[in-house]
């Protein structure tokens, strides 16, 4: 009875070892009978293509569709996907019935950012700048003026991390999530602008004139401040009386008349 015992736990367990070892054998076999891309969140965002992701597919083989399973180097595809900037996630990988997997994930971009000194760049939830590379453009805050994208920023390196010293970048994050996530400040904020005194301009969507918040130190009483103002004052003397709105002193709302 004993031996009988130990034969039907011995059965189930030669089962789990060798049929994995048998399936690897015969799936690297096999030829590659197609190949299925996901892209996640395709309909927000439009970062990359199947067309693109195809291209880093093939590589320079040319030919993957038929190739023995073996012959395919899932780890090269997935390592020049992982390439591109704009994915947040990339995984390859091989199914039992030959089919190569491709599952990506794009960014989440926050911002936009054109710099005085050239270029057009995304930075996503994480910190993560990626060149602007094609036509598409979601509805994002734009910032611009003298903004310096350093080289460690276009090599991976999060504009949050430690190593990233004196960036005003990190003031604008800040900043641009406290609008995001504000549905008055969010519809009326459409660009912020850096000026060369690392000061911050807002430029609204209702109104003909400049909001001048200066340092970020204080941003929210600030915009508390104007929104204060918005409520109570312009629309007693009209929204186009001031073509500057100044809130660099704390407390204190001072205007210039058009």
């Amino acid at each position: 009875m004993k031996s009988l015992a130990k034969i039907l736990l011995i059965v189930p367990l030669l089962y789990l070892i060798i049929m994995p070892v048998y399936l690897a054998s015969s799936t690297s076999t096999k030829p590659c009978s197609g190949i299925m891309i996901c892209i996640k969140d395709s309909s927000d965002y439009h970062f990359v293509t199947k067309r693109q992701l195809l291209n880093l597919v093939y590589g320079n083989t040319g030919k993957i569709l038929g190739q023995p399973v073996s012959n395919i180097s899932v780890f090269d595809i997935e390592n020049r996907i992982n390439g591109l900037r704009e994915l947040k996630v990339a995984e390859v990988y091989m199914s039992i019935d030959g089919t190569l997997h491709v599952y990506v994930d794009q960014r989440n971009p926050v911002m936009r950012v054109i710099p005085d000194e050239g270029g057009d760049y995304f930075i996503d939830e994480e910190g993560i700048v990626m060149r602007r590379r094609n036509l598409y453009t979601p509805r994002l805050q734009v910032i611009g003026g003298n903004i310096n994208i350093s080289q460690a920023m276009l090599n991976g390196v999060s504009i949050l991390d430690t190593s990233i010293k004196n960036s005003i970048l990190k003031d604008i994050f800040q900043l641009v999530d406290f609008i995001n996530n504000k549905s008055f400040w969010s519809a009326q904020i459409d660009q912020i602008y850096i000026d060369g005194n690392d000061e911050i301009d807002l430029m609204p969507r209702v109104g003909n004139h400049l909001i001048h918040l200066g340092t970020i130190e204080n941003y929210e009483g600030k915009l508390r401040n104007l929104g204060a103002f918005y409520d109570k004052v312009l629309p007693e003397v009209g929204w186009n009386k001031y073509s500057l709105i100044n809130l660099e002193f704390r407390d204190q709302i001072v205007c210039k008349k058009r």
